[in-house]
C-alpha cells in the first residue's frame, strides 16, 4: 500500500538516545550526545517501524514496515530539539511533491512549549501560545498533505514525563510546578486536527506513557534517565507501538 515511510519531528523519532540507553552507540557519540560523531544503532522509534531489532524486540517480528511492504523507502528527517519552525525550515523542504502512496509519522510540539515555558508567561499568556503552537501545527500538516495527497499521517501527541505529577528532573525546576493544562490543551488541539483532516490519524502517546515517568519504577520507566523529555530504548519502542496501533485502527476502518 505505501511506497515510502517519512519520519519527521523532534528527538521522540531519532535513534540518538534510544540506542545511547542500550550502550548502542560509538563512545564518542555518548559523551557528545550527537549523532554525527560516529556509530548509533537504528533503535528509534522510526527505525524499529521500519525495521525491527527482532532479537531485542521479538513480539514485534513481521509487523514492521518492511515486512509488510516489501520494497518501502525510508527517509527519518527528525531531528533532536525540532521545533515546528524547524520542519518547515529544514524538514518540510526534504520531502518531495509527489503522488507516491506515503506513511508519515509526526512528533512535534513539545519543544514548542518547553520553550515557551522558559519565560514563565502568565496563564493568559500561555493560552494564546499554545493556540499559536496548535495553529502552526495545523498549516504544517496541510502543508504536507499537499505535498504528498496520497498520505497517511499518524500525528503524535505530547507525552508527560511528570505523570501529572507537575515535576520532571532537570526541566524548568526554577519555575515551579509545570503547567499541565497548557500540555493538555495542546494535546486536544493535536486530537482536533487529527480529528479534522483527512488522511490524519492521532498516535496517543501522551495516554500511553502516563506511569512510565517519575512515578514508575526503574524498570517500567519509558524515558532516558539523564534526560527526563527524552525515550528510552524501550519508551522508542512504545512509540512504535502506538504507531502501529494507529495503522491497524486504519486498516480496520
Amino acid at each position: 500500500m505505501y511506497s515510502q515511510y517519512i519520519a519527521l519531528g523532534d528527538s521522540m523519532s531519532i535513534d540518538l538516545y534510544p540506542a545511547l540507553d542500550a550502550g548502542e552507540a560509538d563512545v564518542a557519540v555518548a559523551l557528545e550526545w550527537n549523532a554525527r560523531a560516529g556509530n548509533v544503532a537504528p533503535l528509534g522509534a522510526p527505525s524499529l517501524l521500519y525495521r525491527n531489532a527482532d532479537e531485542r524486540y521479538p513480539e514485534f517480528q513481521g509487523r514492521d514496515l518492511d515486512t509488510v511492504f516489501p520494497g518501502i523507502g525510508f527517509l527519518n528527517l527528525a531531528e533532536d530539539g525540532a521545533t515546528i519552525g524547524d520542519v518547515f525550515g529544514s524538514q518540510r523542504p526534504a520531502i518531495e511533491d509527489s503522488e507516491v502512496p506515503t506513511l508519515i509519522t509526526l512528533s512535534i510540539g513539545g519543544n514548542d512549549l518547553l520553550s515557551a515555558l522558559e519565560n514563565r508567561p502568565d496563564a493568559s499568556l500561555l493560552r494564546h501560545v499554545v493556540k499559536d503552537i496548535g495553529d502552526a501545527l495545523e498549516f504544517l500538516v496541510k502543508s504536507l498533505q499537499q505535498a504528498r495527497p496520497e498520505s497517511l499521517l499518524i500525528l503524535t501527541n505530547v507525552y508527560d514525563p511528570s505523570d501529572d505529577t507537575r515535576k520532571i528532573p532537570g526541566v524548568l525546576e526554577g519555575t515551579g510546578p509545570l503547567p499541565l493544562d497548557a500540555l493538555k490543551e495542546l494535546n486536544t488541539r493535536i486530537a482536533r486536527v487529527a480529528l479534522d483532516e483527512d488522511g490524519v490519524v492521532l498516535a496517543d502517546a501522551y495516554t500511553h506513557f502516563m506511569g512510565h515517568g517519575v512515578t514508575a519504577a526503574d524498570a517500567e520507566r519509558w524515558y532516558w534517565k539523564r534526560s527526563w523529555i527524552e525515550p528510552n530504548a524501550a519508551g522508542a519502542s512504545e512509540i512504535r507501538r502506538v504507531w502501529l496501533d494507529a495503522l491497524d485502527a486504519v486498516a480496520e476502518n
